[in-house]
């Protein structure tokens, strides 16, 4: 085709390259801008965005319990209290033809707190019992209250108790009576709370002991003295 000025004007078709069979434009032509449509892939979305700082604010909170849990396992350093018996006393022991037997027995309990910034807290269901070869003689309850820190305390039990005992049992008694090393049982049991200065719980617990204690006597109104005394200590939390 010509133009108006007697030249060909640029061919309206598109020249093939023979090396690599890409499209060209004619000669005398631009090449156009090419436009593409960008697709929103930057950002987050709200969902993405709240997972984001759902999962910020969880691992803060892990930090922060983290972080008290070291502070009060390294720093205040919780420790469970110790209890021992130091004195036992004999106000009724009465032994009947009929192989019953009432007993009332005098039993401080030694309470000690090691804790320097841990108060503990007695609450109810204590409790101290007395067996001879596994049958209970006696039993009392430990009152409520509450311990300071690095304290001892010696808590005064009253245990009364009736008891059926077979002849066996009988005999036993009154031979160890005679030799003068009557072997007896005593298991104490206390729940306690551990407080951080007397404001805040820190943990629950269940103390139990048993002392396998050897008395000289069982005479009523007449000092006891503890021969020997072995302890075993279990703490449920």
């Amino acid at each position: 085709m010509e133009s108006g000025y007697g030249k060909p004007g640029p061919p309206r078709y598109v020249m093939l390259s023979e090396a690599t069979h890409s499209l060209k434009p004619p000669p005398g032509r631009r090449n156009l801008p090419r436009y593409y449509s960008r697709k929103d892939g930057g950002g987050c979305g709200p969902c993405a965005c709240v997972c984001l700082v759902c999962c910020l604010l969880l691992l803060l909170f892990l930090l922060f319990v983290g972080a008290v849990a070291i502070y009060v396992m390294v720093v205040i350093d919780p420790q469970a209290p110790s209890y021992h018996v130091s004195h036992f006393g004999v106000g009724v022991f009465d032994l009947r033809p009929d192989l019953s037997l009432y007993t009332e027995f005098n039993v401080a309990v030694r309470a000690e707190n090691p804790n320097a910034q841990i108060g503990i807290a007695y609450g109810d269901g204590g409790m101290v019992a007395v067996l001879f070869k596994d049958a209970r003689l006696c039993a009392g309850n430990l009152p409520v209250f509450f311990q300071g820190h690095r304290n001892t305390t010696t808590i005064n039990v009253v245990l009364k108790g009736e008891s059926t005992m077979g002849s066996g049992m009988q005999q036993a008694l009154l031979e160890n009576r005679h030799t003068g090393s009557i072997p007896l049982d005593i298991y104490v049991k206390v729940p306690v709370v551990l407080q951080l200065r007397g404001a805040w719980d820190l943990r629950k617990m269940t103390v139990f002991v048993k002392c396998s204690l050897v008395v000289d006597s069982l005479s009523p109104k007449k000092k006891v003295n503890i021969k020997s005394a072995h302890y075993k200590f279990n703490v449920e939390l």
